[in-house]
């Protein structure tokens, strides 16, 4: 069962994104939800995490300051706010579920296609 991430784009450098993750009915209550991207060429890197009820969140290094994970139960929503985007942030953005605290892609599960940010310079 796949989580849905959308609100990608094609955006200038110093420009914000909000991305979107839909997890499908309610299979992933209770679950962390992370966000991943991958750049052509290279591995999936972690990028932010959340756990189920907000008490836990975690960002890699190069977005830390400038993107923020939240989440919103209620409306079955995780978000990614993705502030003064540059270039090596070009990408597609996957979100994807867990059990506990974990910044592994491969403890991951509900993979879906993605979407596509793209930050010219």
């Amino acid at each position: 069962v796949q989580l849905q991430a959308s609100g990608g784009g094609l955006v200038q450098a110093g420009d914000s994104l909000r991305l979107s993750c839909a997890p499908p009915g309610r299979v992933y209550d209770g679950y962390t939800v992370g966000w991943f991207r991958q750049a052509p060429g290279k591995e999936r890197e972690f990028v932010a995490l959340i756990s189920w009820l907000s008490s836990t969140v975690r960002y890699a290094d190069s977005v830390k300051g400038r993107f923020t994970i939240s989440r919103d139960n209620a409306r079955n929503a995780v978000y990614l706010q993705a502030n003064s985007l540059q270039p090596d942030d070009t990408g597609v953005y996957y979100c994807a579920a867990t059990r506990g605290i974990v910044i592994r892609p491969d403890l991951y599960e509900g993979w879906g296609q993605g979407t596509q940010v793209t930050v010219s310079s």
